[in-house]
């Protein structure tokens, strides 16, 4: 009995240190990767036996969205107690009742989808254990994805006092009533002067139904404060009754303001309700909602300003890369990029990514082939990457070089709406060398063996990039192979051949000569190209003056004929006579000729005086 005591007192030295606020005793927690953080904005209050209602807020930090989350109460804490059941009143650390119907972390309560960077209003409710003591209490919280793994973990306080005789009348009076507006929504947007339509969902994030309630929209006439045309008596929506985690629409259209301003307008709303059927003690909830309205600029629009002196996230190019990973002028080509939100605590999002390319001559070089330049983020977290595509076509005409493909950025942060970054990107575009070759003039195209032959032509640079080190080369059976060096050629012009090359062989085939002409482009990577020329070579005559006529020495000797002897004498007088004759006809024809004409006149001159005779015998 005396141990029993001793225990007693213990437990109640360490009871009324929790009770004053002291940190209870440290369990061993799961561990976990924080990716929401939750607080709450108030204290809870509840008393002993009665229901309360935990309401908290969650934000996902995580960068992206958390779907089909869940939370919990972890009951994990530990107890203090004796080893006797019935002596529970020296101490407990968790201040509910753990029974089956509780949310702990074996049945999690769901609540859905939690978009990134955005916040979602929850609770849990619970009934407080009778034997506490009056004073604060720690609840811990735990936020789980949907396999059911820790990403967040808070340590909430409530107050707890002892229920009375007329609390046991009234369970109703402890519940603590909570509307969410808007949930998992984005800001309704609108632009003068088009009317705007949009649709707020209303959630009962109370712990039991509410009845008879009625939405109220607060209307103001200041313009600055309120910007829709205020053309119905009220805005009220009203409603018989919303379960619990019920969530009901909101309809309403507006016409925007002619003197409204661009920015966003806060939208304040009283939910009236009633927490019983019969509709007495009509109670109030006050909440907001925010809608962007793009209209006239603010004076403040003008006005300079620091851009600096608001945060907001730095996006930038991490990497791309390219298929085919060589671009060649011409063709198309898919231009993957990663693009990484560099800040470490700001998030972006409506990223709005186009790209605009380097022009030469007024043209872009690089354009997209669907038409659209433009591809859209929904959201990038703080420290988190993405991958964005692009199909391109290059152009055929351009320079072999990199250029510059621009990439605009146009998003949202937190505290800074309609953010602009720009980020660039050199992207290099390959042209294919091209060459074609002149007349190849072979002087002369018929050689013997060991003389030499001279070949001339031109080699033109019709590509968009320079030849290096261009040689040319001749290779054929019958003759010996030659190199000649030309140098490099630069686009548009034209490098010259001029070399000899000596016969080997005689030709046994057609004549043709293999012409290798090879170059190097900027990298130092050697091409070839072949081309034919026809060159003979033939074996040389045998000389005269060199053959051996020893032996004709001893051939024997004819005594010579007369024509031997006096052949050319005779000749001589042949052509002699033939001569005299000749010339002798031609004198004697022409002689001939000379009479006839001389006869021909006299017969013309007596005809010319008969006709005069003629005439005077007339007269």
């Amino acid at each position: 009995m005396k141990k029993m005591k001793w225990k007693r007192l213990a437990a109640f030295v360490l009871a009324a240190m929790l009770f004053a606020g002291a940190v209870p005793l440290t369990m061993p927690v799961q561990t976990y990767a924080s990716e929401v953080a939750v607080y709450s904005d108030k204290i809870q209050r509840g008393k002993t036996g009665k229901s309360l209602t935990v309401s908290f807020t969650i934000q996902n930090q995580s960068g992206s969205d958390i779907k089909d989350a869940k939370i919990a109460f972890d009951t994990s804490g530990g107890e203090i107690w004796d080893e006797d059941e019935e002596d529970r009143q020296y101490g407990y650390s968790f201040p509910f009742e753990v029974t089956g119907k509780l949310n702990d972390t074996d049945h999690p309560k769901g609540i859905g989808t939690i978009s990134d960077g955005k916040e979602k209003k929850v609770s849990l409710t619970g009934t407080v254990r009778r034997d506490l003591s009056e004073g604060y209490y720690k609840v811990p919280v735990v936020v789980m994805d949907k396999d059911g793994g820790w990403i967040g973990h808070e340590d909430l306080r409530v107050w707890i006092t002892k229920s009375t005789s007329k609390d046991d009348d009234d369970d109703d009076t402890n519940k603590t009533y909570d509307f969410v507006l808007g949930e998992g929504q984005d800001a309704p947007r609108g632009v003068y002067p088009n009317v705007m339509n949009f649709s707020i969902g209303l959630r009962n994030n109370s712990p039991a139904t509410v009845y008879n309630v009625k939405a109220s929209m607060v209307l103001d006439a200041d313009n600055t404060k309120f910007p829709f045309e205020i053309n119905d008596a009220n805005y009220d929506r009203m409603f018989d009754k919303i379960a619990v985690d019920e969530t009901v629409q909101l309809d309403y259209s507006f016409a925007i303001r002619k003197e409204s301003y661009t920015g966003y307008y806060p939208i304040a709303m009283k939910i009236y309700y009633s927490d019983s059927s019969t509709g007495e003690e009509l109670k109030t909830y006050e909440t907001s909602f925010f809608v962007h309205i793009v209209s006239k600029p603010t004076k403040d629009d003008y006005d300079e300003f620091n851009e600096h002196d608001r945060t907001k996230a730095r996006l930038i190019i991490d990497g791309y890369s390219t298929d085919p990973e060589t671009i060649i002028a011409g063709e198309s080509f898919d231009l993957l990029l990663t693009v990484k939100n560099a800040s470490s605590s700001v998030s972006a999002s409506d990223i709005l990514l186009t790209a605009e390319s380097e022009k030469v001559s007024d043209s872009p070089v690089f354009t997209t082939e669907s038409g659209s330049s433009s591809v859209a983020v929904n959201s990038l977290g703080a420290g988190a990457s993405t991958q964005v595509r692009f199909r391109m076509a290059s152009r055929a005409g351009v320079d072999q070089r990199s250029y510059g493909l621009t990439i605009k950025a146009k998003f949202d942060s937190p505290e800074f709406k309609n953010a602009e970054e720009d980020m660039a990107v050199d992207i290099p575009v390959k042209q294919i060398p091209r060459l074609n070759t002149g007349t190849f003039e072979v002087t002369p195209d018929s050689i013997n063996v060991g003389e030499e032959s001279n070949i001339m032509f031109g080699i033109n640079n019709t590509g968009k990039v320079t030849l290096y080190n261009v040689m040319a080369k001749f290779e054929a059976d019958s003759i010996q192979t030659t190199d000649t060096y030309v140098g490099n050629i630069k686009s548009g012009e034209t490098g010259n051949v001029d070399c000899m090359v000596t016969g080997a062989t005689p030709t046994t085939d057609d004549g043709k000569v293999k012409v290798i002409i090879s170059y190097e482009d900027e990298n130092g990577e050697v091409s070839e190209v072949e081309k034919e020329l026809t060159l003979f070579v033939s074996e040389p005559a045998p000389d005269m003056d060199e053959m051996d006529l020893g032996g004709m020495d001893d051939m024997p000797q004819e005594e010579p004929g007369p024509m031997q002897k006096y052949g050319k004498i005779v000749l001589i007088a042949v052509a002699i006579v033939a001569g005299a004759v000749a010339g002798c006809v031609v004198y004697k024809h022409r002689k001939r000729k000379k009479e006839q004409a001389l006869l021909a006149n006299e017969e013309e001159l007596q005809d010319e005086d008969d006709k005069q005779a003629d005439t005077r015998e007339g007269k």
